[in-house]
């Protein structure tokens, strides 16, 4: 090989020896910037993640304090109510309440409010079938028409409820114990509806209290009772029903009765699952009845007779009587006792209960 050729391949070797250095630097160089933006690019995905976890807690913590401040705000927040005598400030949510009316306590109940104090608890036992009973501890504060004013002072209620007829006479003395409310579930002629001032009362009770919530579901409860009670009654082939209700008891070995009118909330109530009220009295009754002898009756022989009595004695009483036996609906054994604690003057509860049983003994079920 000549000189001339060996030194061009030394100077090849060379310069291939140059690239190969050089591109294994930068392959080096690379590889290490990749890693270090995987690095980097990890330390700043983890730096961002924990920013954004500590901030999700600081946001979580803030909406719970703030939740929290809101509870606090709402406990003392003061509302006016509106009830029967016009407006009444109520601050926060009253824990003890004293009830004078046996509806009123039965809507407490049905929410889960245990009053501390109602009027005329044996009687109440007797002709009210409640959601829940009432607690052992729960005082009797007198009669509903004469509320012992001592007694319910000394229970140191932050709220009584009663209602307008019975106790608008005493209502300074009761709203200077603690504030009052007082309803009035007997509109006048022309100015509202039994059965709607139960629902508003109602609502308004849960309001006070801070069961709305539980008082929607007690209203769809309610619903669903007349939608099923109404379809029973269709299967039965009793739909639109023509019936009367009494409250019948002995006076002096005759009976008297207490005949519902089309604005009484019972009769609103059975209208709700497609019953028709036959009993027309001759005059606007504010109280939803008419009362009466058995003569009252002659206006509906025909009519399926539904009555509600705590006393055994009334029908013993009336077989005695030929205008009772002459009746139609006697003759054809359509005579239905509902039980002498549906309530017809109650709340949503008594309603359902009223609903229902009317369907059970119509049917037969």
């Amino acid at each position: 090989m000549s000189g001339l050729r060996k030194s061009t391949l030394l100077i090849v070797f060379a310069i291939v020896l140059v690239l190969a250095t050089a591109c294994g630097n930068n392959a080096n160089n690379a590889s290490s910037t990749n890693s270090g933006n995987s690095a980097n690019s990890a330390n700043s995905a983890n730096s961002a993640n924990s920013a954004n976890s500590a901030n999700n807690a600081a946001s979580t913590n803030a909406g719970a304090n703030e939740q929290a401040a809101d509870t606090a705000d709402a406990a003392g927040e003061t509302r006016n109510i509106r009830h029967a005598l016009g407006e009444l400030p109520i601050k926060g949510v009253p824990q003890k309440i004293v009830v004078l009316e046996w509806t009123y306590a039965e809507d407490l109940l049905m929410v889960g409010v245990q009053p501390a104090g109602v009027a005329d608890i044996e009687n109440m036992k007797k002709w009210v079938s409640p959601p829940t009973a009432l607690s052992a501890d729960v005082a009797d504060v007198g009669t509903r028409q004469e509320p012992n004013l001592e007694t319910i002072a000394a229970l140191e209620p932050d709220l009584i409820i009663g209602v307008k007829f019975r106790h608008e006479a005493t209502y300074d003395q009761l709203n200077a114990i603690a504030p009052t409310l007082l309803f009035d579930p007997y509109p006048a002629e022309g100015q509202g509806d039994q059965y709607q001032e139960m629902i508003a009362t109602f609502e308004t009770i849960a309001d006070v209290v801070g069961k709305t919530a539980e008082a929607d579901k007690v209203l769809a409860d309610l619903q669903q009772a007349y939608d099923d009670g109404k379809a029973k009654l269709a299967a039965a082939g009793k739909e639109g029903a023509q019936i009367a209700l009494a409250m019948p008891w002995v006076d002096q070995n005759a009976v008297t009765f207490r005949v519902s009118t089309d604005n009484a909330l019972a009769i609103k109530v059975l209208e709700q699952i497609g019953l028709k009220n036959t009993f027309k009295p001759t005059q606007f009754e504010v109280y939803g009845y008419t009362q009466g002898g058995v003569e009252l009756l002659q206006q509906v022989p025909d009519a399926n007779y539904l009555h509600i009595t705590n006393e055994d004695n009334v029908l013993g009483v009336l077989e005695k009587n030929t205008v009772w036996t002459g009746l139609n609906f006697v003759k054809e054994n359509r005579v239905f006792a509902l039980g002498g604690d549906t309530w017809p003057y109650g709340g949503p509860h008594s309603a359902k209960l009223l609903a229902e049983r009317a369907v059970s003994v119509l049917t037969g079920q």
